[in-house]
């Protein structure tokens, strides 16, 4: 979105320094700026400020700054991500339509892929990119959104109570989705209830025009209908719910597949993603589009299009090596139980799991991991820490000894390679791959 700094002067009570110029969307990495953004200097474990002239360099048309300023379009203001939430603030009011907040525990990023590929069948529509979902990602994801945008569809994470219903405060959602309530980031919530409270923060905050889109097979979840001001629309494979699912199979690919059954239409859907934990995000999307105004065929056909973010449930068939499920942005314990049934479907032969931890999961920590450990003997799958013994004695130490344990698997066999992000499992997925490419054979005159 564009602004002249003297009205964004104005609206954050700073002093303009220097040209009035027109700024396009933001910045907070002197690294990625765009020609003609804002560069916002954030200070935290490194000062922001000191990376102003590279960011003019890049190309920013002017800058925010605590400091005095130093060359080119300032606007001086007083704490310089409090300025960033007020932008935030001020872009939402120029969003022709509405918000979308997604939140919970497992999912929010998938269900914002599917979602934005709905809407932008019907609207000029924008998204959060990657995992944007804090006070930094959200209104940035604002900012960065295009002049006629019509709706915009914004993840919202927590690490702790209260901080769903800041972000709330800055994007105004007109609808609310909420996930699931999982074993993930619960070190900093207390157990599950405090999960739940925090995302419910979520609904509480949607405007009595506005919409609550549940996942009813979520216990926790479905009770959130109870703090929403407005109407709720349930999705899930319960019998209940307004969108449900019917007759879901995987194909081979474990593409789901299935019929799609809501009050704005029934027919047969297919998800170009890959699992069975797909289809209640698939749910969720279509339940958001379909009241948002998207015909129901456009949202059939948009859930058959859109692939999802990197390293969520790929599936790679390296050249005569095994089929690699690539789960390996995050990982807790539902997401973890998901890829593992996933992976027993997969291929006829050996099946391997290279589990990294699963991160911030408190006193629960022990016991999670060893129920992985469990799950995986249930079905067959030999499992293999990497750099952890939390799921048992077998492990391997870094990518190499990774790398030379998954090409002891042949075609036929399956893998998963899945962990949080501490673990970085796509070093070893990079690293395996680049030793199985096959080479063009030497052609000469």
């Amino acid at each position: 979105m564009r602004f002249t700094t003297s009205e964004l002067a104005n609206q954050l009570g700073g002093e303009l320094v220097g040209p009035d110029v027109t700024v396009d969307g933001a910045g907070i990495d002197s690294r990625t700026i765009r020609p003609g953004q804002l560069y916002v200097p954030i200070v935290a474990e490194r000062d922001g400020h000191a990376f102003i002239a590279a960011a003019l360099e890049a190309g920013a048309a002017a800058y925010l700054s605590v400091r005095p300023p130093a060359g080119g379009t300032a606007v001086v203001v007083g704490d310089s991500a409090a300025a960033l939430m007020d932008l935030g603030r001020l872009a939402r009011a120029r969003v022709g339509v509405g918000v979308v907040g997604i939140t919970g525990s497992v999912g929010k990023t998938t269900t914002k892929d599917l979602l934005y590929g709905c809407l932008s069948a019907a609207f000029p529509a924008s998204a959060s990119e990657r995992s944007f979902n804090n006070e930094l990602g959200l209104p940035l994801t604002l900012l960065n959104a295009p002049d006629d945008v019509q709706w915009v569809v914004l993840e919202m994470g927590a690490r702790g109570p209260g901080h769903i219903e800041r972000l709330a405060r800055v994007a105004r959602p007109d609808v609310g989705i909420v996930t699931s309530v999982a074993m993930a980031h619960v070190e900093f919530f207390g157990d599950l209830d405090g999960v739940a409270r925090a995302k419910s923060e979520l609904v509480a905050s949607l405007p009595a025009t506005g919409i609550a889109v549940l996942n009813r097979d979520d216990p926790r979840v479905a009770a959130m209908a109870s703090v929403s001001p407005c109407p709720v629309l349930g999705y899930g494979v319960d019998d209940d719910a307004d969108v449900t699912a019917e007759d879901v199979v995987l194909d081979a690919e474990l593409h789901p597949r299935f019929r799609l059954i809501t009050p704005w239409g029934t027919g047969e859907a297919r998800l170009a993603l890959h699992g069975m934990q797909q289809v209640p995000n698939g749910l969720a999307a279509a339940a958001a589009a379909l009241w948002c105004g998207v015909p129901f065929d456009g949202v059939v056909h948009a859930l058959s299009e859109v692939t999802g973010s990197p390293l969520r449930m790929e599936v790679h068939h390296p050249p005569d090596g095994p089929a690699v499920i690539v789960d390996c942005y995050n990982a807790n314990p539902a997401s973890t139980d998901a890829a593992l049934r996933s992976l027993a479907l997969l291929g006829t032969g050996k099946k391997l799991a290279l589990l990294g931890v699963m991160a911030e999961l408190g006193d629960e920590t022990e016991v999670e991991h060893r129920r992985m450990a469990a799950l995986a003997e249930e079905f067959g799958i030999e499992v293999v820490g990497y750099q952890t013994g939390l799921y048992g004695p077998v492990q391997v130490a870094g990518t190499g000894d990774a790398v030379a344990l998954l090409r002891t698997m042949g075609p036929g066999d399956a893998l998963l390679v899945k962990g949080s992000r501490v673990a970085r499992l796509e070093d070893v997925v990079r690293a395996y791959e680049a030793g199985t490419v096959v080479q063009s054979p030497a052609t000469g005159a």
